[in-house]
């Protein structure tokens, strides 16, 4: 895994080139679709890499308390199987152009809830992909505003979340984030 490329807020958070499934954080996180049964890109690969364990844990959710599926913006956590993370934590972004004006909120919910989850369950580290900008259609440039302000407020509440590590698949992914970041310097 390659090192670091970009740090803010103090080094809370992280930017990083890679496979998501190798971060070796408490957490990481999965941008599923509302079935929780797995799918393509990040969902498909946490699925592939995690192994069963994780389809079994999600489909318990889906039977026991997310029978319509996870809706747009909440988050669920299962068991992170074979991954190097012990927990995966799982929510469904916005699909753009679909949430009627609402898909800044809905995705800021995505982080915010994740992280929220994870201090409920005492972690400390996380690792998110880059939610909805891939086949949901989010404009990368807008995410990063919404995604750096959000963590920017939320960590400010949050102390005991040590690292954020956001992973970006693709070079250009991640210049774009850095270029259209909200962080405080």
């Amino acid at each position: 895994m390659q090192p670091a490329l970009h740090h803010y807020l103090n080094g809370r958070i992280a930017l990083y080139l890679g496979d998501l499934t190798e971060h070796a954080v408490d957490a990481i996180v999965n941008a599923a679709n509302s079935s929780l049964l797995g799918g393509g890109g990040v969902d498909g690969a946490i699925h592939r890499r995690g192994g069963p364990a994780i389809l079994e844990a999600c489909r318990a959710l889906r039977r026991d308390r997310w029978p319509d599926g996870l809706p747009t913006g909440q988050v669920a956590i299962t068991p992170g199987g074979k991954l190097a993370a012990p927990f995966v934590i799982h929510t469904v972004g916005p699909i753009y152009g679909q949430e009627h004006g609402e898909e800044p909120a809905l995705l800021a919910a995505c982080y915010h809830n994740a992280i929220e989850l994870a201090t409920s369950h005492a972690l400390k580290s996380l690792a998110f992909p880059a939610i909805s900008t891939g086949v949901y259609g989010y404009p990368p440039e807008q995410a990063a505003i919404v995604v750096s302000t959000t963590l920017s407020q939320v960590l400010a509440d949050t102390p005991m979340i040590d690292e954020v590590r956001l992973v970006f698949f693709a070079g250009e992914q991640l210049e774009t984030f850095v270029a259209h970041q909200r962080f405080p310097i």
